[in-house]
């Protein structure tokens, strides 16, 4: 290596770093972006092939990503907005306090069956304390994550019509200047395809939709902050068998011990035939076709995306595992027998 392609790579290190510390603010949308593009891509192709029939090439495709995106605002961002909005302003309750969720009876069952005089309310409320500190940074923090989502969905929709657009050339030209031989590049490219397919259509499709069977049940009954259980419910119906057993399950027993017997069988009965079937049937049928990667690492990536960059980590954070996993995967096959 001479001198020249040295200070050539040594230029581009410190550029890329410059273009790190830019984008970091809103790195989590920038990915956000790239994940609904992703997603969005397959129906993108099929509605600019239908209106290329039609009109030019070029305006078929700024029509279609334009439709795609304003479809994806009313049937995704608006209902995630105000989920978003809900769960956070149920979450501040429970931090002060305001669980809506009969503490007195809960606690007045618990010291008769183990004489202890527990603190429910007082463990409800640390714990929704430091979820608010986890994920805003505090109470104070609400408003400016508020803020800065507001302006950052805005950047993530102009990334995401771009990226409709550019998005294969893009592709090509990593294929195009990728150091590594065209079979090898090939193959990662699909690999990476697969598993974040895998990851968002597969774990995290299952895990909503079962959370969302789960918070139906739960409206039903009349749980109070249905819609935090159900956010809490999708976290946690990552975990396969399980998961979102530890809300619904807890959730029927409350209702026995309120005295609302019949709610609290009809939950139970719920739960088991129809919640527990949902992740039975759908988790292997759609994660089979997709990507093979365990749950338990899906979950790690889970909470900590959420941790580092915040919602959004919910998807980011499998995601970036997933490649991970679909790298070293490609390693395997293409270098370690050399």
């Amino acid at each position: 290596m001479n001198r020249g392609q040295s200070f050539l790579l040594l230029l581009m290190g410190s550029v890329a770093l410059l273009t790190l510390f830019v984008i970091l603010p809103f790195v989590e949308y920038v990915i956000a972006s790239a994940i609904l593009a992703f997603i969005l891509y397959p129906f993108h192709r099929r509605l600019t092939r239908w209106l290329r029939k039609r009109v030019s090439k070029r305006f078929g495709q700024m029509l279609s990503a334009m439709t795609l995106i304003f479809s994806a605002i009313v049937a995704v961002i608006l209902p995630l907005a105000y989920i978003s909005w809900v769960f956070v302003r149920d979450l501040t309750a429970i931090a002060a306090g305001e669980t809506g969720i009969d503490i007195a009876a809960i606690e007045a069952e618990i010291a008769a069956l183990t004489g202890q005089d527990p603190e429910v309310g007082d463990l409800l409320q640390t714990a929704g304390e430091l979820l608010v500190q986890t994920l805003f940074g505090g109470f104070s923090g609400v408003l400016n994550t508020a803020i800065r989502v507001s302006v950052g969905l805005s950047l993530a929709l102009f990334l995401v019509y771009y990226t409709l657009i550019d998005g294969p050339a893009f592709v090509e030209w990593i294929r195009a200047t990728s150091p590594l031989p065209s079979d090898v590049t090939a193959d990662l490219v699909d690999r990476v395809n697969v598993m974040t397919r895998g990851v968002v259509i597969g774990h995290i499709s299952v895990a909503l939709l079962q959370a969302l069977v789960a918070g139906l049940g739960l409206w039903v009954v009349g749980i109070p902050n249905v819609v935090f259980w159900t956010f809490v419910m999708a976290v946690l119906a990552l975990l396969p068998l399980i998961g979102a057993f530890f809300v619904w399950g807890p959730a029927a027993a409350y209702l026995v011990i309120i005295d609302q017997v019949t709610a609290g069988v009809f939950l139970a009965v719920y739960g088991v035939a129809v919640i527990a079937m949902v992740d039975n049937y759908a988790r292997p049928l759609v994660i089979d076709q997709q990507a093979h990667l365990n749950p338990a690492i899906i979950l790690l990536g889970v909470f900590g995306g959420i941790y580092s960059v915040g919602f959004t980590g919910l998807f980011v954070g499998p995601i970036v595992i997933g490649v991970l996993a679909a790298t070293l995967e490609t390693f395997r096959e293409d270098y370690d027998a050399i």
